[in-house]
C-alpha cells in the first residue's frame, strides 16, 4: 500500500489543481447571480472534447439554459429537490447521447470508410451513444472545475419529457442535467465517505 506522500508524487498535476479538480470540488446546491459567459462554456468544450470515445464517436449534445424563459420550461420536468436549485443556476447543461452518432464517423472516423456501417442496428447503437456520453460526461464536470465554476449534476428529472422539450427530434437520450455557476456561499452538503482503494481496486 503506498503512503499518501508516495500517492501525491505520483500525479503529475500539482496540489492545487489535484485540489480544484478532485479533492477540494464538491457538488453545489447553491450559485451567485454572477452569469456564465460564452467564453467560459467555449472554453470548457475546448478541454472536454478530448474525452475518449469508442472509435471517437462523441455522442454528447448540450443544451444550455441561461434565460429565465428556458428554465422555466424545464424546471417543472425536474424532481422536486432540483427545482430551486436550476431556477438559481446561471445556467443549466442538459447532456444528451445523440442516437444518430454515427452520421458523424466520416468526418470523426475518417480513416475506416465502413465505420457508419457497423452501427445499422439501433438498439445497439443508443447503448453505445449512452456509455460514450458517460464518459464525456465525467469529462465535461472536470472542465466545468477547471473554468473555476462549480457543477451541480443531477440525475432527478423527467428525462423523456426534457428530451420532448428540448430534444424535439427524438433522436437524443437526455442522461444528465447539470447546473453551473460560481458557488454561494454555505453551498455543500457535508462531504460524504468515499470506499478505500482496497475496497475498489483488485490487482491479478
Amino acid at each position: 500500500m503506498t503512503t499518501s506522500l508516495d500517492t501525491a508524487q505520483a500525479i503529475q498535476i500539482d496540489e492545487a489543481a489535484q485540489d480544484l479538480l478532485f479533492r477540494e470540488a464538491r457538488t453545489a446546491n447553491a450559485f451567485t447571480d454572477e452569469p456564465v459567459t460564452d467564453e467560459q462554456l467555449e472554453a470548457i468544450y475546448d478541454l472536454v472534447k478530448w474525452a475518449p470515445t469508442s472509435m471517437n464517436n462523441q455522442p454528447l449534445r448540450v443544451v444550455v439554459l441561461r434565460s429565465e424563459e428556458a428554465k422555466a420550461r424545464l424546471i417543472p420536468l425536474l424532481a422536486e429537490g432540483n427545482q430551486a436549485k436550476s431556477a438559481a443556476a446561471p445556467a443549466v447543461a442538459l447532456l444528451a447521447a445523440d442516437v444518430d452518432f454515427h452520421d458523424e464517423l466520416p468526418k470523426v472516423f475518417p480513416h475506416f470508410p465502413g465505420a457508419r456501417d457497423l452501427f445499422a442496428d439501433e438498439d445497439a447503437r443508443i447503448g453505445t451513444a449512452e456509455l460514450n456520453a458517460g464518459l464525456q460526461i465525467g469529462y465535461l464536470i472536470l472542465g466545468i472545475r477547471a473554468a473555476g465554476l462549480a457543477a451541480g449534476p443531477m440525475t432527478g428529472l423527467d428525462a423523456d419529457a426534457i428530451a420532448k422539450e428540448f430534444f424535439p427530434d427524438g433522436r437524443h437520450r437526455v442522461l444528465v442535467a447539470v447546473n453551473i455557476g460560481k458557488p454561494a456561499e454555505n453551498a455543500w452538503f457535508d462531504r460524504l465517505p468515499r470506499l478505500d482503494y482496497d475496497e475498489v481496486v483488485t490487482t491479478l
